[in-house]
């Protein structure tokens, strides 16, 4: 595997192509953000982190029969992954109620959520994610019916397996965000799951273990990152 020209840099990683078309390079930076890029800073082993532990739940994502972009580690901040068609869907699973449904609904902060809620964001920042509802999905043509169903049905299963294993090192999984792409008509879980993308209460203190702890400024998040890797990581 040869890594070559930049294809894409987001908030947190960016992406190369390499001599195969299929394959892509993703690099896990030390750069955090929130609130659309409004704050932002660098802090060491934040990308080594956050590319641990996407590597290693994607690994146990496959482990139980859901397809990722995970082809290997290629080191400490670095993956080597599919290259999908990326669905611009952020597809959002909700145990206990917190952060925006709190603030945008009637709903008090840790209200647990049975059924899970399932929530769809357009990804667009420059339109801070409107959400959206099936029939906005389809008139958009951002994903077909099936496609809808398919998409809710594993993002439902990744919340079973990661509730469960997570649950065992008592931590509970408030929320996360799942994106998807597809390959040779399959869906595929790609992007990351991290402490980026997750809202984790530890079971018994009920402290925050992951990027609200840089929103809210309530410690060192880098702190926080590896405490959850460390709990989770076996």
């Amino acid at each position: 595997m040869k890594q070559l020209d930049l294809l894409y840099s987001g908030k947190a990683k960016s992406v190369y192509r390499t001599e195969n078309p299929g394959e892509l390079v993703i690099k896990f930076r030390d750069d955090i953000t929130a609130f659309d890029g409004q704050k932002k800073d660098t802090l060491a082993e934040k990308g080594s982190l956050n590319a641990g532990v996407s590597t290693f739940f994607f690994g146990l994502l496959e482990k139980n029969g859901i397809k990722t972009h995970l082809i290997r580690k290629i080191d400490d901040t670095t993956m080597l992954a599919r290259n999908l068609t990326m669905i611009p869907l952020e597809v959002i699973v909700r145990n206990i109620a917190a952060g925006s449904m709190v603030k945008n609904f009637p709903i008090v902060k840790g209200t647990p959520l049975d059924p899970p809620v399932i929530v769809i964001d357009f990804k667009d920042d420059t339109r801070h994610d409107p959400m959206l509802n099936d029939d906005l999905v389809f008139a958009l043509k951002l994903a077909t019916p099936e496609e809808l169903r398919e998409l809710k049905q594993i993002a439902l299963q990744v919340n079973r397996v990661l509730r469960d294993y997570l649950a065992e090192r008592g931590i509970d999984l408030v929320d996360f965000k799942l994106e998807f792409g597809k390959k040779d008509g399959h869906l595929f879980v790609g992007d990351e799951i991290s402490m980026d993308s997750m809202r984790l209460w530890d079971k018994k203190t009920g402290e925050s273990l992951d990027k609200d702890v840089y929103r809210t400024g309530q410690g060192d998040v880098i702190t926080s990152y590896h405490h959850v890797a460390a709990r989770i990581i076996t």
